[in-house]
Parts: C-alpha cells; structure tokens; sequence
C-alpha cells in the first residue's frame, strides 16, 4: 500500500523548502528577479503614465467651453472620444450650461521623478547581481537548448563531490634545482570486478629525485548497475585515503577526485606495498566494474611552511605482509597494538577514520534497542543503539579522547536520486577526525611498549530509564587509525625523566544523556508511531607539563517513525570545540564544527514495488585557529584559520517494481571555504541528473531526466534499503 509522505516541518523549516526548491536555478536569483520585475514594471508603467498625463494637460484650454443637451447626441462630434476640444466654440444657444475649466496636473515632473527613483535601485541591483542575472540567462538556455550541456570526452556521465580543488603545484623556475621533482607516476590501473577479499596490491618506489608535496589523482569510470562501495587505500599498513564509489547508470559514469598527500611524505620516501581495496560483486543482476587509475605527483615547492610527521606508526590490524587489506572490523575486532614511542617526539596526534556499513551506516536513523521491534509487521525489524554514537581512544586502557562522528551519506544513502551528479559531502574524501595525544608524550619516555585501542559506542538504556554507553554497536563500523610523530633534532632519551612529576591527568566525567521515547498504537491497537529523541554533552581535559588537550561536545537527536513505520524523520545536530594548548609558550590551536541534519524518508511497499520519497537538509561546518601541522581533518596546512561552510538540501523519488527502478532528485549544495590563504566558493544545483546551475562550471554532463538505473526491485526490502552498507557482500 503506498504512503503518503510525512509532513512538511514546522513553519521555520517551511521557508527554507521553499526556497530550496524553487524552480529558479537559485534562491537568491528567485528573490532578485522578483525584486527587479517588480520594481521595473512599477517605474515603466508610472514614467509612461506621467508622459502620457503631461501631454493631456498641455493640449487642454481653461477656456470656458458651453454645450447643449443636443450636442452631446450620439452623432455629435463631442460624443466620439477626442483627446482636445476647440478653444472659443459657442455650442448652441440654449439650456446652456457652463463647465469648469480644466486645470493642466501639476505633479507630471514629480511622478517622473519618482518614476526615475523607483528604476535606479532596480538598475543598481542588476550591475552589482550581474554573474547571478546571466546564470539565469545560462540557466534558461540549458532548459531550452540541452545539448548546450554536452558530456565528457569519453560520452560518460560526469559526477563530482563540492570541494575546494588542490593548489596546482608550482612549476619549477627555469633556473631551479634540477634535482627537485616534477613527476607523475601511476601507481594503479586495474579493474575491480568480482572485489570483495580481492585488493589491488602493487609495489611503490620512491622518486629519485626530492620532493616536498605529493597529490594524487584517483579518477572512475562505471557502466551497468551497481551499489555505492567502500575503498580504502594503504601504503604498507597505514591507511592513507578513504572514499566510496558513486552508483552507476546503464549510460556510465566517470569521476576523478585530486587530494593533497603530503601528510605521508615520511611514507612516501620509503618503498612501500600499496594496497588499494575496493570490495565489489559482479553478477547477472550487478553488472558495473570500476575501472580505476590512480597517479601521484611529486613536486618541490620549497614554500611548505606545514610540518609533517616524521614517523606514522597504523592502528589497524597490520596484514599488508599477506597482501590484505588492514581495516578493523567493530564490534567484533579486537584493536589493540602496542608501540615504542621514540623519546624524542615532541607532540603527537592520532587521526582516526571510522564509518558505519551495513547495520551502521545510517547509525543516526537508529531507535532504542528495546524499540527495535515496534514495527516488525509492516516494516521488519528496526536497528538498535540509538541515534547516538562516540568513537573512543585508549592509550594503555585509560580514555585518551573521543570523536563524536559526521553523518557521511553515500551516494546510494536515503534515495540515490539525491547524489546524482553531485555526490554527498565527504563521499569522495572521508576526512579523519584527530584526537592531540601529546599530553601522554611524557609516559612514552620510559622505553616501555603502550598500547593503543578504538572502540565504538552506542546506548543502552537501564532498568531505571536513564541511558549509559553500550560499549558495542550494530555490525559494523570500519575503524583504523593512524599515531602521527613529530619528533625533534636533538634525541632526548638520554634525559633523566622524573616519571612523578610528568603525571598526566585526566578530567574525563561520563557523558550526561537526557532520553525520551514514546510508542503509541492506532485504533486498530497495531502501533503506529514511535518517537524518541537524545541530549547529550560531554568535556574532557588530559594534561601534562608541556600541553593539555581539551573537548568540548553537543549532540542532539530527534527521531519520528509515523504510519506504523513506513515513514521516518531524523533532526540531529552535533557541535564541538577541542583545543590544544603549549603551555611553555602559551599558544593554543582551536578548532570548533557542527553537523547539522534534517532527513525524512517515506516507503511505499507493494507485493511488487517499492517507492521512496525523501527530502533532506543537512551542512558541515569547521572553524580552527590551524596548526603547525597538516591536518587529516580540515585537509588543510599551516598555522593559517580555516574556515569552512558547506550544505546540501533537496528531494528525491526512488522507484521500484518487477519491470525495474529509476531515480529522480533536486539537490542544491553550497560550498564556502578559505583553506591556506585562498578562498574558494561554489554553489551548484542538479535536477534529475542534469546540472542545472552552477557558479564554477567544470564539465556540464547531461543526463534523460528520469534516470534508469537497471532492473529488477533493486533492493530486497525497506530495512535493506535503509541498512545496506556500500562494503557489504548482497545476495
């Protein structure tokens, strides 16, 4: 039986649906042209009508003008409509009567004026609003002529993620070190078919020549049907590079994604196997490969100011000597390794990369695990843990930091019609969250091995009602980590260390959970609607002599399941700031973000069809002061501020039925950011495929605007829908 969609949200939320989806390319350009229409027609119709008046009163006499009762027959000249009567003309003789003189509008020059006054600011708004006026020019001519948007050189789909591109290295000057680099090398171009269990494995060398500054470039083609997929990718054990694949179509797809490396150059200067996992199955249902190439260049720019590490030691699970990928599979792995800090390193930082997949990957939709099955009749079995999860780091058993996770959504994720061609924020580059563990740099210096653990949390909820960390999750969560080294040029492992007064200490009280849940049934006594919603905060403060590391964290949850399950809406918003201070010279590099998101998604399941109709809002948003350092999770260098705004709104429509599926969506993104001292902007929207707007166009890709995407139900049900993960095997 099909359903009807969930309700628009509040009045608040109305205004900005509104204009998201309005059929203007933008919004502001729909308030513009509105303004300037407006205003122009007002000033055009005043200016001739004042003209028009001024003309009338000229020609008009105040000469007394007598008429008759017969003169003013249908036949007499004074009945036709004239627009000036003769001066001193007698009209009859008798019943006359005498007419007021008719006095000239003594305001024609003022209505002029105001005329005048009026198309100024109209004519001011289109100089300074010219780039938005000609996207809307652009953006008609598209509709009209769509072969205007032309596809890439190889006749595939274009699909893209909004961010701001890498600095093109400089080239070297003609009269430069001839032995500083300039190089391109592959590093992989193979087929991922039948995948799973199956990475690429290849063997790197470093250049000969030096370089400071490393990019590659990782570019897809697709055709036939396929799910999103997950790929990581590894120098030796290390996990450099976390990304997920776009969802082909039968036409093909092709995608190229540039990232700046230079955070590894410690691993990039030593040979290393390079193990690139992209797990993917192909049968006589899922038909697409990814064909991948990737290639790194290898530059000296001399003007990297950003330090980078010197030793990068993997939290994972260590098997490229057997050729297999290194990631920790939670809750079931164990993710314990032990180490030898160096006794000359003086500040560390542990990035951490984790997402959800199967059960997890839309771990902010989850309810209560006493909730889980409220709905099994209608919609099956809900997953549990709640919308609430912390990823936590351990150093010798003791809490050392936790990351309080963004809401990635692949490019399957909700309905598919959201991410085509725009993919979601983050699907191409999944940035790794860090936690500063230089604090703890002082109990590395008595030689001893220290263990370090990652593990991921939801709730639970206790006998009393009050919720508490679960310790464990749904299955699963892909988790590595990665212990950053800065070490420095004099060894000081000879110091004698008084391990007494280099005590770390460590404020870190349990998170506070405030929780409410309510199930209510319809008049049949089969439950109809669940609401649950989680408030949590939490601090935590680590110190030592020479650094304290501090977090501060916000998180909120409001969930909805209506219409005995077949409709869900999710308000989340997570916030924070954590900053890391040198006490011996009193700086401090701050770094705050919020994750806001607004999803709805509605079912309707037949014995033989499935439809989704689904809307979102959602943003990421970092601020931070910069560090000496690069950064895993701004992507940024230096000790220059990083600012960072990016939201993507819109609505989609998946449908699904014995004869096949397709896909329809209108998704807005705005991206701002200011990254090592250059600014970049970019605000681009699609409707079915087709980029109908775009303030930096790189290659316009056309698309029919009801998109096939292969036959078949192409999901199995609506728990399969929202619980499949891009890394796991389907039957």
């Amino acid at each position: 039986m099909h359903r009807t969609p969930l309700a628009s949200p509040p009045l608040h939320f109305n205004l900005a649906w509104l204009k998201a989806f309005a059929p203007m390319a933008d919004d502001r350009i729909s308030w513009l042209c509105a303004i300037v229409l407006v205003c122009t027609v007002a000033s055009i119709l005043l200016v001739f009508r004042t003209r028009r008046q001024s003309r009338i009163s000229k020609s008009l006499t105040t000469t007394p003008v007598t008429t008759s009762p017969s003169d003013l027959q249908k036949d007499s000249p004074l009945s036709r409509e004239s627009p000036t009567v003769p001066s001193k003309q007698t009209i009859g003789a008798t019943d006359q009567r005498q007419r007021k003189p008719v006095e000239p509008d003594s305001k024609p020059y003022s209505r002029f004026a105001m005329g005048v006054f009026l198309l100024l600011p109209c004519t001011l708004l289109v100089l300074i609003h010219f780039q938005l006026v000609t996207a809307i020019a652009d953006h008609y001519r598209s509709l009209e002529h769509p072969l205007l948007q032309t596809k890439d050189s190889t006749g595939l789909q274009e699909v893209f993620q909004v961010y701001q591109p890498v600095s093109p290295p400089v080239p070297k000057d003609a009269d430069g070190d001839s032995s500083g680099c300039d190089l391109e090398v592959s590093l992989m171009d193979h087929v991922f078919g039948y995948s799973y269990g199956q990475p690429f494995v290849g063997n790197y060398t470093p250049p000969v020549c030096a370089f400071d500054t490393v990019h590659i470039n990782f570019t897809v083609t697709s055709r036939g049907k396929q799910y999103d997929r997950l790929a990581l990718m590894y120098l030796g054990d290390v996990e450099v590079f976390r990304t997920s694949t776009a969802e082909p179509t039968t036409a093909g797809i092709v995608w190229t994604y540039i990232k700046e490396m230079s955070h590894y150059n410690s691993l990039w200067k030593q040979p290393q196997s390079l193990i690139f996992d992209l797990g993917n199955i192909i049968n006589d249902v899922y038909t697409g490969s990814f064909n991948a190439t990737l290639t790194a260049h290898f530059s000296l720019q001399n003007k990297n100011t950003a330090q980078t590490a010197d030793l990068i030691l993997p939290i994972s699970a260590r098997k490229s000597a057997s050729n297999s990928a290194s990631a920790f599979s939670l809750p079931t792995d164990n993710t314990t390794v032990s180490y030898k800090i160096p006794s000359s390193a003086s500040r560390a930082v542990v990035s951490i990369s984790a997402c959800g997949q199967s059960e997890e990957e839309f771990w902010w939709s989850n309810v209560f695990s006493e909730d889980i099955t409220s709905f099994t009749n209608t919609v099956g079995e809900l997953y549990g843990y709640s919308p609430f999860r912390e990823i936590q780091l351990y150093i010798d058993g003791v809490l050392a930091g936790v990351v309080w996770p963004f809401p990635v959504i692949f490019t399957g994720g909700v309905a598919p019609g959201f991410w085509r061609p725009i993919v979601g924020t983050d699907a191409f580059d999944l940035r790794q969250s860090e936690i500063d563990i230089s604090p703890f740099l002082p109990l590395f210096r008595d030689g001893e091995e220290h263990s370090f653990e990652i593990r991921v949390s939801g709730l639970n909820i206790l006998p009393n009602g009050t919720a508490v960390l679960a310790d464990t999750v749904g299955s699963y969560w892909v988790v590595t980590g990665n212990i950053f080294l800065y070490t420095d040029i004099a060894d000081e492992g000879s110091e004698k260390i008084d391990l007494d007064s280099e005590a770390v200490q460590i404020i870190a009280p349990n998170p506070t959970f405030t929780i409410a849940r309510r199930l209510t049934k319809n008049e049949t006594g089969a439950n109809d609607t669940l609401e649950y919603s989680v408030i949590a905060e939490r601090t935590f403060t680590t110190t030592s002599s020479k650094h304290t590391w501090s977090q501060k964290l916000t998180f909120s949850n409001h969930g909805l399941l209506n219409q005995e399950g077949y409709s869900q809406v999710n308000k989340q918003l997570t916030s924070g700031k954590s900053t890391i201070t040198d006490l011996n010279n009193h700086q401090s590099n701050k770094t705050t973000f919020r994750y806001p998101l607004l999803v709805n998604a509605t079912y309707g399941i037949t014995d033989d069809s499935l439809t989704i109709d689904a809307w979102m809002k959602r943003g990421l948003e970092i601020d931070s002061s910069g560090s000496s350092g690069l950064s895993t999770y701004t992507l940024a260098s230096g000790p220059g501020p990083y600012h960072l705004r990016t939201s993507q709104s819109g609505k989609a429509r998946y449908e699904s039925s014995g004869g096949g599926s397709s896909s329809r969506g209108n998704t807005a993104d705005e991206y701002e950011s200011t990254a090592n001292g250059v600014s970049y902007s970019r605000s681009v929207r699609a409707v079915n495929g087709k980029v109908v707007y775009d303030t930096r166009p790189v290659n316009k890709a056309s698309s029919a605007s009801f998109q096939s995407v292969g036959s078949g139900l192409g999901r199995d049900s609506v728990r399969s829908m929202l619980g499949r993960g891009p890394g796991k095997i389907r039957d």
